[in-house]
């Protein structure tokens, strides 16, 4: 059954999310500067709150995904001190000086959330090679990626994103995401056939999910 995941930048989007039926959430906060590394006092009373799956951002800062060594520690540090939180998976990249995946980084960050399943989230997007970072992540042991075909929304990366699913096969999960609204989600769900798609559900500038939307992505999905 195709699933749905919504990104909260908050605690109320993430109550909704649930509410409306997503199967999972994305937690950060910085819409902005698209996502970072939420709070741990907001990400506890999440984890208190909602019962269904959470997955965390670690992304120290808004910007590029080349992180400084210090950064890297602050990214190692995050993960395992919300390790000690019911969460269920994380979401980060990082991303080398020519903007490949910077394998020794990400295998490292992978292997101290694990068991946890980690996505490597839209930096994906910045890379020239996508089959090769394909190959790249599955080596570094990543679950799932998260993409809107290296453009900039899923409607532009709709057949990037057929052709990414087809050559990932069953090694790691290709989720669209960028742009992925009720309107749409019908489409690229039966021409990608991917397993799960990624929405904020923010119809205004409010920076919080709507339920219709979150109900209305969640039945078009449902085919």
């Amino acid at each position: 059954m195709k699933q749905l995941e919504i990104a909260c930048f908050n605690l109320e989007s993430a109550v909704i999310a649930e509410q409306g039926g997503a199967d999972r959430i994305e937690l950060c906060e910085n819409q902005l500067l698209g996502g970072t590394t939420p709070g741990f006092e907001m990400l506890r009373e999440a984890c208190n709150r909602i019962k269904i799956d959470i997955y965390v951002m670690i992304r120290p800062r808004g910007g590029d995904f080349q992180y400084t060594p210090e950064e890297l520690e602050q990214m190692k540090a995050d993960i395992l001190r919300i390790k000690t939180l019911p969460v269920k998976g994380f979401v980060f990249g990082v991303l080398d000086q020519e903007n490949a995946v910077a394998i020794k980084e990400n295998t490292e960050l992978v292997q101290l959330a694990s068991p946890l399943p980690c996505t490597f989230h839209r930096a994906f997007d910045e890379i020239p090679d996508l089959e090769q970072a394909i190959d790249d992540l599955v080596f570094c042991g990543f679950s799932t990626i998260l993409t809107s075909g290296g453009q900039p929304n899923v409607d532009e990366g709709e057949r990037t994103l057929m052709e990414l699913v087809a050559y990932a096969g069953k090694r790691i999960a290709i989720m669209p995401g960028g742009g992925l609204r009720s309107t749409n989600i019908f489409r690229i769900a039966t021409r990608t056939n991917a397993g799960f798609y990624h929405s904020s559900a923010i119809n205004d500038t409010s920076g919080i999910a709507a339920i219709d939307e979150v109900k209305a992505l969640k039945k078009n999905l449902l085919f």
